[in-house]
């Protein structure tokens, strides 16, 4: 079976009603299952992981965004987190058996038929991007909802799908097929958050600004000089997990074949062990693909042969995933829960 992730973000985080109505618009569709439902008061954005073939994760797409239609209004929206539409954004990720390129089809689809039906104008971004400045989603949204109006009058920001009058019910939408993203943070048995911070800066493949012996950033002709990260393709911090009096190397894995979890965890625990912090585990927030921990498993197997439970029970000992809380597999493994 070909399994394809969508993560629908929505710009609605606090009507109950709406909720039940989006969650119920998922129920009759076939090969299409509603993995978790995240909403969040403060953003006023609701974040909808769903999982299913090509057939069932469009018709699921559309559905529940034909529910957020009726239900949202933008001329009424307030809320802390960027947004562009009602719809805001509508990522398609390659989970199993499929290719980005059918992604990138089944986004094109999606954005065909939400524009016609919805009467919204749609931009493709990542790897559907047909410019190189409609690939980042922050740039497509700059700007807002609020200069939606007037970004339409200009040529260059014509819509891929749909008409450039602006829907002020609605706003835009962005669709697109991105890689699986990990959130993955890593333990460290210390209060003091420095550590983190610091390990989190030598990960993240954006690296940091150089300073001098007292702390100063360093500059030539006004530009801070950059040392470059050690990992390619993620994203990095430290941060206090004050719950548990502990810290975290806070990750984001936005493609973990470039850079896998094994590794990550690897290097964070080699920064450690020179500051003289011992790494306890780590946590994986949210859903993480099976070839991910079996990557993970085979790394650690030394070569031995093993089959795929043993492989993933492996990979949850080394890399310490139940640290903090028990790593239920059939709750956290994308693949389990289809």
């Amino acid at each position: 079976m070909k399994i394809v992730e969508c993560v629908p973000n929505f710009s609605e985080g606090k009507n109950q009603h709406t909720f039940e109505l989006m969650k119920q618009s998922l129920e009759e569709i076939r090969n299409c299952k509603l993995l978790s439902f995240e909403p969040d008061a403060d953003y006023n954005r609701v974040v909808v992981t769903m999982a299913g073939d090509e057939n069932g994760i469009l018709e699921g797409a559309l559905s529940i965004s034909r529910t957020a239609a009726q239900e949202i209004d933008m001329t009424k929206h307030k809320g802390e987190h960027p947004r562009m539409g009602a719809i805001d954004v509508v990522p398609f990720v390659p989970v199993k058996n499929i290719t980005m390129d059918e992604c990138v089809k089944i986004s094109e689809a999606y954005a065909e038929q939400a524009s016609q039906e919805l009467s919204i104008p749609i931009y493709l971004y990542e790897n559907a991007a047909r410019t190189p400045d409609r690939r980042n989603l922050a740039n497509i949204r700059k700007g807002e909802y609020e200069g939606l109006a007037e970004k339409l009058k200009d040529e260059n920001w014509k819509p891929d799908y749909g008409t450039s009058i602006f829907n002020p019910k609605l706003g835009g939408t962005v669709t697109g097929a991105r890689f699986f993203l990990v959130a993955y943070n890593v333990n460290l048995k210390s209060e003091d958050v420095k550590y983190a911070k610091e390990i989190g800066e030598i990960m993240r493949e954006s690296g940091y600004s150089k300073r001098d012996e007292n702390g100063n950033i360093i500059k030539i002709n006004g530009q801070a000089i950059k040392v470059p990260g050690r990992l390619k393709s993620v994203k990095g911090m430290g941060v206090a997990l004050e719950k548990y009096k502990i810290t975290q190397v806070s990750m984001n894995l936005t493609n973990y074949n470039i850079t896998p979890i094994h590794i990550a965890f690897e290097e964070v625990k080699k920064e450690a062990n020179r500051l003289g912090v011992e790494v306890t585990g780590s946590e994986i927030v949210g859903l993480v693909p099976l070839e991910a921990l079996l990557l993970a498993g085979k790394y650690y197997s030394n070569g031995k042969s093993l089959d795929e439970k043993s492989l993933v029970d492996l990979a949850i000992e080394k890399l310490g995933l139940s640290d903090l809380h028990p790593f239920i597999k059939t709750d956290k493994i994308i693949d389990y829960m289809i």
